[in-house]
């Protein structure tokens, strides 16, 4: 498989209200973690920060523009790589001992990174058998209820375990928006990780449906209004 030049790794896509989509070009759609950029006026947010096989801050100059703080929905693999990069981490007090010290297992590294996983191998001296999450040990962490502060724009904690004990979706009430994390996307939802509860799972799926969003950003696939967010929760609580 071909390998990729580092600076072609990543894309960044502009959404409304000074949001920004930051994407892994050649992680296969259904590994692909959406990297959310949001401009605040006294700093940035960052929520999850990819696989961590190129540096988000040498090359996605928008990460290194003014102050930022990295919050993880959760510590898989695909969603942490490059918190280490940043001096401001946010994660649920549930997971930041994985941040703190991940592992190939508790990040789901193992067994799930392979070269499958990807269309264009990362550069050398990437290798899939030996990729790992470097430890990232929060300076925050985060309960249901708590509140990302960025100045002028307020994101609200809502913890959603199931996926994993410590997911968490972040609630912009001013613009309507959730970032939805991988407790619900527009796609294949995971439920069957070693640390997946699925009474934890439809808890968060029943608090999550009546939430008045306009827009979702989730953390993988595309983002989509509240129509389809709710037809995505009834559907699966149907099926559950």
């Amino acid at each position: 498989m071909q390998r990729i030049n580092a600076q072609d790794w990543y894309s960044v896509s502009t959404f409304s209200n000074d949001i920004r989509l930051i994407s892994e070009l050649y992680i296969t759609a259904f590994y692909r973690c959406n990297i959310w950029h949001i401009r605040g006026r006294q700093s940035d947010a960052l929520i999850d920060s990819g696989m961590g096989v190129v540096s988000l801050r040498q090359h996605v100059p928008l990460v290194t523009e003014k102050s930022l703080i990295a919050v993880a929905s959760h510590t898989h693999f695909d969603h942490i790589g490059c918190h280490h990069e940043f001096e401001s981490r946010c994660v649920h007090v549930a997971e930041a001992d994985l941040l703190a010290s991940p592992t190939r297992v508790n990040t789901l590294a193992d067994p799930y990174v392979t070269d499958e996983i990807f269309t264009g191998l990362p550069p050398e001296p990437y290798l899939s058998s030996t990729y790992a999450v470097k430890a990232a040990p929060a300076t925050r962490t985060l309960e249901d209820g708590d509140v990302v502060d960025l100045g002028n724009r307020s994101l609200e904690v809502i913890h959603t375990p199931g996926h994993s004990p410590g997911g968490i979706a972040l609630w912009e009430s001013k613009t309507a928006t959730l970032f939805s994390g991988d407790i619900v996307y527009d796609g294949p939802l995971i439920e069957d990780t070693y640390h997946a509860n699925a009474q934890d799972y439809y808890a968060s799926m029943v608090r999550l449906f009546d939430i008045p969003v306009d827009t979702v950003h989730g953390g993988h696939f595309g983002s989509y209004g509240r129509d389809r967010h709710r037809q995505i929760i009834r559907e699966w609580l149907d099926a559950h």
